[in-house]
C-alpha cells in the first residue's frame, strides 16, 4: 500500500493531537510533521513536500486560505474547522473535503476515501481550479450545500436525483433532502449530461443511480433508482433517453 505523506497544520496543540489520533486506523497516512501556524506550514510543506495537508482555516496571522496563496506547489488539502461559512471558497479552490470540528470519526473516514481518485483528478493550481465555475461538474466534482444551519460538501456521484420544488430544488442524496433556492434548469446548464438526465419537467437523475426501466404510459418510461424512488420520463425524453443508452 502506497503511504500517504501527511501535514497537520493547527494552532491548537490538542486539535493536532485529537486528529493525529483519529488517523491512526489509516494505514496509508503516515504523518511526517505538524505546523501551529500558516507560516510554519509553508516551510514545512517546502522541506517534506507533503502529499496531503489537514489544514486548520481560521488561524492567528495568516489564514489557511492566505497560506495556500503563498505555496508554489499546493497538496491535497483537507479543511478541518469549526465553521461552516468557509466551506463555499474551499469548494471554490477544489479543496479534497471539509470537515467540521469536532471531527466525527465516520466524516473522516468518508474524506480518507477520496483519496484513492485519480491524480488526475485533482489540481495544484489555483487558476486552474477556478476554471470549475465555467466547465460542466462531472461525478468527481464535490458541491458545497447549504439549506438553514445544515452544511454539506458532497461529491456528485452520491446525488442520485434532483426534484423542482417551487423555487427551490431538492437533492437527493443518502437519507438527506436539503433544498436549494435555484431552479432545475440552472442546475441542468451545470451538470455533465453523460451522467445526469433531465427526465422530466420536476426532475433530473443521476444515470448511474439506475437499477431498472420499464415501459411507461404513452410512450413514456418509468425508471426506479438504487434506493427505490420511482421517476417518470416522459415521451419526449425517452425518445433521447433511448438513443444515450442504445448501443
Amino acid at each position: 500500500m502506497k503511504t500517504i505523506k501527511t501535514l497537520i497544520i493547527d494552532d491548537e496543540r490538542l486539535a493536532r493531537e485529537e486528529l493525529k489520533s483519529l488517523l491512526k486506523p489509516f494505514d496509508e497516512i503516515d504523518i511526517i510533521g505538524e505546523a501551529k501556524n500558516g507560516e510554519e506550514g509553508i516551510q514545512i510543506i517546502k522541506d517534506l513536500k507533503p502529499d496531503l495537508i489537514f489544514l486548520d482555516i481560521s488561524m492567528p496571522g495568516m489564514t489557511g486560505f492566505e497560506m495556500i496563496k503563498h505555496l508554489e506547489e499546493i497538496p491535497k488539502v483537507i479543511f478541518v474547522t469549526a465553521y461552516d461559512e468557509f466551506a463555499l471558497k474551499a469548494f471554490e479552490i477544489n479543496a479534497l473535503d471539509y470537515i467540521l470540528k469536532p471531527v466525527d470519526p465516520n466524516r473522516l473516514q468518508e474524506a480518507i476515501k477520496k483519496l484513492n481518485q485519480k491524480e488526475d483528478d485533482f489540481s495544484s493550481n489555483i487558476e486552474g481550479n477556478l476554471s470549475r465555475k465555467d466547465r460542466q461538474l462531472t461525478l468527481s466534482d464535490s458541491v458545497f450545500i447549504k439549506d438553514g444551519e445544515k452544511t454539506w460538501f458532497i461529491e456528485l456521484s452520491k446525488i442520485r436525483m434532483l426534484e423542482s420544488d417551487g423555487n427551490y430544488v431538492k437533492v437527493y442524496f443518502d437519507t438527506s433532502r436539503p433544498l436549494i433556492l435555484r431552479s432545475l434548469n440552472s442546475f441542468e446548464e451545470r451538470l455533465d449530461s453523460e451522467f445526469f438526465f433531465r427526465a422530466n419537467r420536476k426532475f433530473i437523475i443521476n444515470l448511474k443511480w439506475i437499477s431498472s426501466i420499464e415501459n411507461w404510459f404513452n410512450g413514456g418510461l418509468m425508471v426506479e433508482l438504487k434506493e427505490g424512488e420511482k421517476v417518470e420520463i416522459s415521451r419526449r425524453q425517452a425518445i433521447r433517453f433511448k438513443e444515450i443508452m442504445s448501443l
